[in-house]
């Protein structure tokens, strides 16, 4: 597989159930960069080819999709089908006067899959949106056997980058745990999360929330782990699906 070297870490969430009430907790820090009023309309009629990876998560009932973007205008995941051994997906940016940042990072969007899909075998992505287009193949991983329903636990897995995986957590859509570090030791990478300001709000729903994460020196030749610690983790371990 193609090796693309990754310096960031960055944290990215999705919101798929509606928002409720207003809790005390934290939202993510901003990541930077100089605020875009607006976003081109990408109305000229050509279509970019970009570089997409991926990920199985809970299970193998979901996938992470790593795209390179906007840190603060993530894409959801819109009509998604799966035909003839192909899953599509389709990226939906933020609304046109959205504010997003002039940085270029690789940010996660998870996918809830549809039936018929067998983790086990290797997956045929492409992916489209608004003048883009992209594709790209997921190996299959023996043992996964996902079931009807989540069960709502953290889980990670691993992408087609050396020492880069996705972690999947399941909490509130406008308060995204950020990633603070991550270190590596023998199979084993420890992932500590920023601890999130006291005085901000979140809404009280359960969505599922992607991080990207790169650490070097995982060693992934027999199964490896994750180590979720900061925030609201207290040393939850998590296999990394992909591992060896």
């Amino acid at each position: 597989m193609p090796v693309r070297s990754r310096s960031l870490i960055v944290a990215a969430g999705i919101a798929l159930l509606a928002a409720g009430l207003l809790t005390a907790c934290a939202t993510p820090a901003g990541s930077g960069g100089t605020p875009a009023p607006s976003r081109p309309s990408g109305s000229s009629g050509q279509t970019t080819e970009i570089e997409v990876d991926a990920a199985w998560l809970d299970g193998g009932r979901m996938i992470g999709l790593v795209t390179e973007g906007s840190s603060t205008c993530v894409p959801n995941a819109g009509e998604t089908t799966y035909e003839n051994g192909v899953l599509t997906v389709e990226l939906v940016e933020p609304s046109g006067d959205t504010a997003c940042t002039r940085d270029l990072v690789p940010r996660v969007t998870v996918v809830g899959l549809p039936e018929g899909i067998d983790p086990t075998q290797e997956l045929e992505i492409r992916v489209t949106g608004e003048s883009i287009n992209g594709d790209t193949d997921l190996d299959g991983v023996p043992g996964l056997t996902p079931g009807a329903e989540t069960d709502y636990l953290p889980s990670a897995g691993f992408t087609g980058e050396d020492g880069e995986f996705v972690v999947l957590t399941w909490g509130s859509s406008t308060c995204v745990p950020t990633v603070e570090s991550a270190t590596a030791a023998g199979n084993e990478a420890t992932v500590t999360f920023a601890t999130p300001p006291a005085n901000q709000v979140c809404t009280m729903d359960m969505a599922p929330r992607g991080a990207l994460v790169q650490v070097d020196g995982l060693d992934d030749d027999s199964e490896a782990f994750a180590i979720l610690t900061g925030a609201e983790f207290d040393n939850v371990r998590i296999p990394i699906i992909g591992s060896d």
